[in-house]
């Protein structure tokens, strides 16, 4: 039996929540000034520490008061995930503990990935289900090859893993493999989102339940809507609606990734503050030209 807590409280999206930075010091009073002005959106709930939040180049320490900070100021109504993975068991398990001592609902597990030729499908699947059996909150795989040296989540990990009743579902950040892990996962408490607005409308189509978009931190209203049309069943609306996301997702991250999506939460009235180096803010004239691309969407800015 399908546990329908567990895919409402992943039904929805998500912000990927940026790590503001300036001079390469973590601007706290930025997070919590973007997370209280979510809160007044439509948005499921916020993941936090994952790549548009540069947990790579934070800290331990650094991560463990990003998470508070968000736990602390998100409306009680947002579900909270945080990613914990780390390239060895033993920290990913201690980040595990420590992110559900915070609060957060959920985490989320990118696979190790630096000894990359060993990181098969038994490897993964004994790292998945060793941190599913000790962490006191339920377990997501966060699936994002460009960003974990090409290692790829199988269907058949996602099979194995899927049957273990702390391992709930999977943001996947792939192209073109939503399908198998969804087929691969069925009958299961396994739920899949989309890490990419490009195919957040095929995915729910598909039979995913929800999305984790960079998008929804610039324009969390215009990503909500896209399902909110798709749960009334009004395809033709959700469609038109996710084509116009896809076009200016594709303006945004497509046009420099992390750094372009806090230069434009800067533009339209959020504070996304510059990446950490060796990442580089866009220069003034990309950001220009990205303000320009922006606009042309006649989408409301954020205080207008």
């Amino acid at each position: 039996m399908i546990d329908e807590s567990i895919r409402d409280k992943l039904s929805g999206v998500f912000a990927p929540v940026v790590t503001p930075f300036r001079n390469d010091e973590l601007m706290y009073h930025a997070l919590i000034s973007n997370i209280k002005c979510l809160n007044n959106t439509g948005l499921k709930g916020y993941l936090v520490l994952g790549t548009n939040g540069e947990f790579k180049s934070l800290s331990a320490k650094e991560k463990l008061l990003v998470i508070e900070n968000v736990v602390k100021y998100a409306d009680p109504s947002k579900v909270v995930m945080a990613g914990t993975g780390a390239e060895s068991l033993k920290e990913t398990i201690e980040l595990t503990v420590e992110a559900a001592r915070l609060g957060v609902s959920m985490v989320s597990l990118l696979m190790p990935h630096f000894f990359r030729k060993y990181m098969n499908d038994n490897m993964l699947i004994d790292y998945i289900l060793a941190v599913a059996e000790v962490s006191p909150v339920p377990v997501l795989l966060y699936n994002n090859p460009s960003v974990a040296a090409d290692v790829l989540i199988s269907s058949k990990v996602v099979e194995e893993v899927a049957k273990h009743p702390n391992v709930v579902g999977m943001k996947d950040s792939s192209v073109g493999n939503f399908e198998s892990y969804i087929k691969a996962s069925e009958g299961e408490d396994f739920f899949v989102l989309a890490g990419s607005a490009n195919f957040f409308l095929d995915l729910l189509l598909a039979g995913g339940v929800g999305g984790v978009l960079s998008l929804a931190n610039i324009f969390p209203s215009q990503c909500v809507e896209v399902y909110l049309a798709f749960k009334d069943g009004n395809i033709d609306k959700a469609r038109k609606l996710s084509d116009k996301v896809v076009a200016l997702n594709k303006k945004v991250s497509g046009f420099g990734g992390v750094a372009a999506v806090k230069a434009a939460m800067d533009i339209v009235g959020y504070i996304g503050g510059d990446p950490r180096r060796p990442l580089k803010p866009l220069t003034e004239e990309q950001k220009k030209l990205l303000e320009t691309n922006i606009r042309e969407f006649g989408f409301p800015f954020h205080g207008n």
